[in-house]
């Protein structure tokens, strides 16, 4: 693979903001426009919790991770595939992309079972139909790639009984940035990295090894930061080259990075 292959995850506020939609869609073209194969996953948490307040269904949450009963998944489902990625399209493709939408279902791309998770406390906690995901085909991905296309994947995915399941978009990401074997990482959220003492600007930390993420776990790294470091160490402990944790309400930080190389955000290490 001669070009060098980039996992955008996409989440927070720069998913609601239209402005900033355009911004990200603007980085992305400028780093295809450098030759970089661009792939994007994203989650819908401001839209789940929207269609789940529409249908009058409780949002909750155990570690960061939605419980998600059967009827919310219909919901979750509609917004993540119906409402989301058809957006993510619509924009990507206006500013002079080729964007695919897919979800982990398409052409049984990623494989799921379900998740059983374990608290703190070390029991188990049933979190409905919340799936882990066992394997990844990414014949579809790279044919994509290949040939010019931005696959952006919204993270459902079947079991082998054709259970459909909801999974942590961050740990999906992860998981499919190896798969693919991504050369780098990039997760956006709200934040411009992981502070010390938020919101000191002094005090983001720039690079993280898994014996610091341990040392910072439950503490410094909690709530929906926690999945995001996971994943983060997951990918690269499974092949990918680079992992950071980037802001994504200043969308310039991505071109910044990647071409430029500078210094900002946290970037994870082994």
């Amino acid at each position: 693979m001669s070009k060098q292959r980039i996992l955008i995850k996409y989440g927070g506020n720069a998913m609601v903001n239209p402005q900033l939609q355009q911004e990200i869609a603007a980085q992305i073209f400028k780093l295809r426009e450098a030759g970089f194969e661009v792939i994007m996953v994203h989650g819908g948490g401001p839209f789940i919790n929207k269609a789940l307040e529409k249908a009058a269904i409780k949002s909750q949450f155990v570690d960061g991770l939605r419980v998600t009963e059967a009827i919310a998944f219909a919901e979750i489902q509609k917004a993540l595939i119906g409402e989301v990625n058809a957006d993510l399209i619509s924009t990507l493709n206006h500013n002079k992309l080729k964007a695919v939408g897919l979800s982990g279902k398409d052409g049984g791309m990623v494989r799921a079972k379900k998740y059983h998770h374990k608290s703190a406390e070390g029991s188990i906690v049933d979190l409905g139909l919340v799936g882990e995901i066992t394997e990844i085909d990414d014949s579809l991905v790279n044919l994509l790639c290949e040939a010019g296309y931005v696959p952006v994947v919204a993270c459902v995915a079947d079991g082998a009984d054709g259970t459909s399941y909801n999974i942590n978009a961050d740990t999906f990401a992860g998981k499919l940035a190896a798969a693919v074997k991504a050369n780098q990482l990039i997760v956006l959220t709200d934040v411009d990295g992981l502070f010390l003492n938020y919101p000191d600007p002094a005090s983001i930390i720039r690079e993280l090894d898994e014996n610091a993420v341990n040392k910072h776990m439950g503490t410094t790294i909690q709530g929906g930061m926690i999945p995001k470091i996971q994943s983060c160490m997951l990918a690269l402990k499974e092949g990918v080259g680079k992992a950071i944790i980037l802001n994504g309400t200043r969308p310039e930080q991505i071109a910044t990075y990647v071409i430029d190389n500078e210094k900002i955000g946290t970037t994870l290490t082994l």
